[in-house]
Order: C-alpha cells, then sequence, then structure tokens
C-alpha cells in the first residue's frame, strides 16, 4: 500500500510541477505581448524626431 501511495503522491507532484511551468510560460508570454505593444505604439512616436546627424561626428578633445 505504500508504495501505491507513493507513486500517487509522485504523480500528484509530477503534474502540479507541469501546471506551475506553464502557468509560468503563459505569463512570460503576456509580459512579452504587452511588451512589444508598447514599444510599437512609442516607435512611431520617436522615429520621426529622430536626426539623420546625429552621432556622425564625435569631438573627443577635453
Amino acid at each position: 500500500m505504500d508504495m501505491d501511495m507513493s507513486i500517487a503522491a509522485l504523480s500528484i507532484g509530477l503534474n502540479q510541477n507541469e501546471v506551475q511551468q506553464q502557468l509560468g510560460v503563459s505569463v512570460l508570454k503576456m509580459q512579452m505581448n504587452a511588451a512589444e505593444q508598447g514599444v510599437e505604439a512609442i516607435l512611431p512616436q520617436v522615429s520621426g524626431n529622430l536626426d539623420p546627424d546625429i552621432g556622425q561626428c564625435l569631438d573627443v578633445s577635453a
């Protein structure tokens, strides 16, 4: 009987770990989608204000 209980407990533990891993992956996907949407919203505003000549010449004399 102890062997059956330990196999059942192991099975439950493995299933719980799998559910936790799936939840973690889902949360990460949601965060990545939110970050992507944020970048897509900001990028058009920033891209129009960039000066193409900035960074072409650097004066390093002190």
